[in-house]
C-alpha cells in the first residue's frame, strides 16, 4: 500500500503540473485538444466539447496538447487562439503555468501537514547519529554501514544526545582523508564496531558518501491560528526552495561528487514508500519536496523542458521574431531523446539494483 501511495502522489504532481498549462490556456482563450496524464496505451478517455480527456498505462509523466501540433485538427492554421499565434506573454504564462502550480501545491502540502500534524515544538535527542549512505558505491557502505544504522561513537568519542553530534562526527570524517576511523554502530537490536577510511575530496577534506541526520523525534504542539500554519509553511517552503536549488546548483559544479545521488522514478517511489510506511504523514513532505524537485528541474532552460521553451520566447521577444521552425524542432527533438535515454538509464539501473537486493533478502530467508 505504502508503494501504491508513492506512486499516487508522483501521478497526483504531474496531473497538478499539466492542470497548470491547461488552466493557464483555457483561462485565455486558446484552444487546448488533449490532456493526458500518464504514457502509453489509453485505459479511459472522454470527449468533451473541445478536449479529449485520458488516463494512460503508465502514470509516471502526462502531457496538454494543442491543436497546433495536431495535423488532423480542423482549427484554420491563422486562428488567433491557437497557442502558436498568441503574444509571447500569453504563450510564457502558458508554458510557465505547469511550474507555477508545482509551487503551489508544494506550499499548500506544507500547509497542510502542519494544520494535521502540528507545529514542530521541540526535538528530543537521543544519544548518536543516524546514517544513510548515499549509494552502495560509497565508502560507507562498503564499510558496512546500512541506511538507519545509529553512531554512536567515533574513534573513542561518544556521540552523546544534542546537535553537536552530528557536527562532531562530520568533523572527523572530514579532517581525516586516507586515515582510518572507528565507529561504535548501532544496527537493529545489536551494536558492533566497523572501520572506514574517508577518500580525500577535492575541498582536500574527507568524504565517505553518507547523509547524516540527528536522532531523536520532535515533538509538535497545535498551531495557534491559521496564521501561524500559513506562516510556518511559508519558512519550510523558502527553505526547501534554497536547499533544492543549492543542490542543483552542486551537481552542476560537483559533477562527479553528486551524480551518484540523483534518482530516477524507481528510487523515488522506493524513498516515497519508505516515508509512508513509518509515518503516512510524511507523505506531505514527500510530495512537497518532489513538486518544487519538478518545479525547479521543468524551468532549467534544457531542450524538451519548460525552460528550454521560454527560452526560444525569449529569444523571440527580444529579436522581434522566433527562430526557425527547424532549429526548434531539431533542438526539442534531441532534448526529448536525450531526457528519455536518462530516464531509462536510470529506471533499468535502479530496477536492477532493487532486484539484487531482493535477492540477497530471499537468499538469508532460505
Amino acid at each position: 500500500m505504502s508503494v501504491l501511495a508513492a506512486i499516487a502522489v508522483l501521478a497526483i504532481l504531474i496531473l497538478v503540473h499539466e492542470a497548470g498549462h491547461f488552466i493557464a490556456a483555457r483561462s485565455q482563450g486558446i484552444y487546448v485538444n488533449r490532456f493526458s496524464l500518464g504514457f502509453g496505451p489509453v485505459i479511459f478517455k472522454y470527449q468533451g466539447s473541445q478536449t479529449e480527456y485520458a488516463i494512460r498505462a503508465f502514470p509516471l509523466g502526462g502531457f496538454v496538447g494543442f491543436p497546433d501540433d495536431d495535423p488532423d485538427s480542423e482549427v484554420p492554421p491563422n486562428d488567433p487562439n491557437l497557442l502558436r499565434n498568441r503574444p509571447v506573454l500569453d504563450r510564457a504564462i502558458v508554458i510557465s503555468a505547469g511550474v507555477i502550480a508545482n509551487l503551489i501545491f508544494a506550499y499548500l502540502m506544507l500547509a497542510l501537514q502542519l494544520g494535521i500534524v502540528g507545529i514542530p515544538q521541540e526535538f528530543q535527542y537521543q544519544p548518536g547519529v543516524i546514517v544513510k549512505p548515499v549509494n552502495e558505491q560509497s565508502v560507507s557502505y562498503q564499510a558496512g554501514l546500512r541506511e538507519g544504522d545509529i553512531i554512536l561513537a567515533v574513534n573513542g568519542q561518544e556521540l552523546v544526545a544534542g546537535s553537536n553530534s552530528t557536527l562532531l562526527l562530520t568533523k572527523e570524517i572530514q579532517t581525516h582523508p586516507n586515515q582510518q576511523i572507528n565507529l561504535k554502530v548501532q544496527h537493529q537490536n545489536e551494536q558492533r564496531t566497523l572501520t572506514l577510511t574517508p577518500q580525500l575530496g577535492a575541498d582536500g577534506k574527507g568524504l565517505v558518501g553518507i547523509e547524516l541526520g540527528p536522532n531523536g523525534k520532535a515533538v509538535y504542539r497545535r498551531p495557534q491560528n491559521i496564521g501561524e500554519i500559513f506562516s510556518v509553511a511559508a519558512n519550510r517552503f523558502e527553505q526547501l526552495i534554497v536547499g533544492t536549488v543549492k543542490g542543483f546548483g552542486q551537481l552542476a559544479t560537483n559533477f562527479q561528487q553528486t551524480v551518484g545521488q540523483v534518482s530516477g522514478p524507481v528510487n523515488i517511489v522506493k524513498i516515497g514508500a519508505k516515508l509512508a510506511s513509518d509515518n503516512i504523514a510524511n507523505l506531505f513532505s514527500f510530495a512537497a519536496i518532489i513538486s518544487i524537485n519538478l518545479a525547479v528541474i521543468n524551468i532549467l532552460p534544457l531542450p524538451a523542458l519548460d525552460g528550454g521553451q521560454l527560452a526560444f520566447l525569449l529569444i523571440e521577444g527580444l529579436f522581434g521574431k522566433p527562430l526557425p521552425t527547424k532549429i526548434q524542432e531539431g533542438v526539442m527533438q534531441t532534448g526529448l531523446v536525450l531526457l528519455l535515454g536518462l530516464g531509462i538509464f536510470l529506471i533499468v539501473k535502479e530496477t536492477t539494483q532493487l532486484t539484487f537486493q531482493l535477492d540477497w533478502v530471499q537468499k538469508l530467508l532460505q
